[in-house]
C-alpha cells in the first residue's frame, strides 16, 4: 500500500495561493467532501504566541480560504481547540492570530472546554487509554460523525520525538488530564489513530513547516525558517515525511512504526510516493531535548522519582505541576529566552507577516 504526501516551497507573498495548490495535489477531496460537517482543528502549545509552536495564521487562512472556494459551506465548518491544564484556547486564538482570520471568513472560533462532552464506548480495543481512564474516556459529542482537517506544524516533542497530525487529535479527542498520557506517549499516540478511525469519515491534515521548531519542543524550541508545507489523507504518513525532514528515522519513532504495523497508516518512508518537491537530499538536522518541565514530568512518571507519581501527580497536591510550568515557561522562559528567539523571528518576512495578521481585523 502506498500513501501520497504532497510538500512543495513556498514564501510568504504566496502562501495563501501556495496551500490551496498543495491541498489539490495531495488530493484532499478525496478525504474530505463540502457535503458533510468538517472538524478543523487547530493546534495550541501555547497561550502565548511562539513561533512553530502553534497553528499559524496564514496556515489557517490557506486551508480555510481553499474550503470556502470549493464549496464549502461556512455552516459545516468548525474550527476548534481545546485547554489543557496550562493554556486557554481563548486567549490563544486571540494571541496567535486566529481571530481575524476567523472573523474574516465568517467562521466562529468553538473552543472545547465549553461543548459537551460524553463517554464514548469505543468497540476498537485501544492499547492504553482504557487503562489510563478506567472510568471511560470523555470526548466531544460534537466530534462523533464529523469528518477532520488538522492543522499541525514541523516540531520536534520532548516525549514523543516528533509531534505533527497524530498528536494534533491529543488536543481533541481528551480532557484537560490528557498528560497523565505522558507516560505511555507513543501507546496512546497509536490509540488516538484507532479512535479516529471509528469517529470520523475523513481525515486530512495541513502541516505547516514555514517556520519548524527545533530542540526542547513542543514550547521552548529553536525557531528556524524552512519554507515547507506539507497536507496528506494519511495522518501517519505526513508524520514520517516530517520527521524523515527534520533528520529522524521515522521506523525508529515507537508511534509510527507501530501504527505502520497495525495498518494505521504507511510510516514506512519507501512506501510512501511524495509529490511536489523533490526532498531526497532534505535534513534539517534537528535534534530532541527537554525543557526542565518535560525532563522533570519525566523523571516522575518513567525515572528515579516514579515512586511519587501518585502523590505528586494523580493527587490533590496535583496543582502544583501546572503552576510550575505556568511560572518557568511565562513568568522566566518566555521574557528572556524566548523574548529574544521572538524578536529575531520578527525581524524576518514571516515574522512581519505575522504583525500584519494581528493587527488586521476580519
Amino acid at each position: 500500500m502506498k500513501a501520497n504526501v504532497a510538500v512543495i516551497k513556498t514564501s510568504p507573498g504566496s502562501v495563501l495561493n501556495d496551500y490551496s495548490r498543495l491541498m489539490d495535489m495531495a488530493g484532499y477531496r478525496d478525504f474530505i467532501s463540502p457535503e458533510s460537517e468538517t472538524l478543523i482543528k487547530l493546534n495550541l502549545s501555547w497561550t502565548k504566541y511562539f513561533p512553530a509552536c502553534s497553528t499559524q495564521p496564514w496556515q489557517l487562512e490557506g486551508s480555510v480560504k481553499k474550503l470556502i472556494e470549493d464549496g464549502f459551506k461556512r455552516e459545516k465548518l468548525f474550527p476548534v481547540e481545546n485547554k489543557t491544564v496550562v493554556t486557554n484556547p481563548v486567549k490563544g486564538a486571540v494571541n496567535n492570530g486566529w481571530m481575524p482570520v476567523l472573523e474574516k471568513y465568517g467562521l466562529p472560533f468553538i473552543a472545547l472546554p465549553e461543548v459537551e462532552w460524553v463517554k464514548y464506548d469505543f468497540k476498537g480495543k485501544l492499547l492504553k487509554l482504557d487503562e489510563i481512564f478506567p472510568e471511560g474516556i470523555e470526548i466531544p459529542k460534537t466530534f462523533i460523525g464529523k469528518q477532520v482537517i488538522h492543522l499541525p506544524t514541523v516540531k520536534t516533542h520532548g516525549h514523543s520525538t516528533t509531534t505533527g497530525a497524530i498528536k494534533n487529535a491529543f488536543g481533541g479527542l481528551l480532557k484537560e488530564v490528557r498528560h497523565y498520557a505522558h507516560k505511555y506517549i507513543h501507546e496512546v499516540m497509536v490509540d488516538l489513530m484507532l479512535m479516529q478511525k471509528e469517529l470520523h469519515p475523513g481525515i486530512f491534515a495541513v502541516m505547516d513547516g514555514t517556520v519548524c521548531g527545533d530542540g526542547a519542543g513542543p514550547r521552548t524550541m529553536v525557531p528556524k525558517i524552512k519554507n515547507f508545507i506539507l497536507a496528506s489523507g494519511d495522518s501517519v504518513a505526513i508524520d514520517s515525511v516530517a520527521a524523515r525532514m527534520m533528520g529522524f528515522k521515522p521506523m525508529e519513532i515507537p508511534y509510527i512504526r507501530m501504527c505502520h504495523e497495525m495498518g494505521l497508516g504507511v510510516g514506512d518512508p519507501d512506501k510512501i510516493e511524495v509529490s511536489g518537491e523533490d526532498i531526497t537530499g532534505i535534513d534539517f538536522g534537528f535534534e530532541v531535548k527537554k525543557s526542565l518541565v518535560i525532563y522533570g514530568d519525566q523523571l516522575l512518571r518513567l525515572g528515579h522519582l516514579k515512586f511519587l507519581e501518585r502523590i505528586a501527580l494523580q493527587s490533590p497536591l496535583v496543582f502544583w505541576a501546572p503552576l510550575a510550568s505556568n511560572i518557568y515557561h511565562d513568568l522566566i522562559w518566555y521574557p528572556t529566552i524566548g523574548r529574544s528567539r521572538i524578536k529575531r523571528f520578527m525581524e524576518t518576512d514571516w515574522g512581519k507577516l505575522f504583525e500584519r495578521y494581528k493587527t488586521q481585523r476580519g
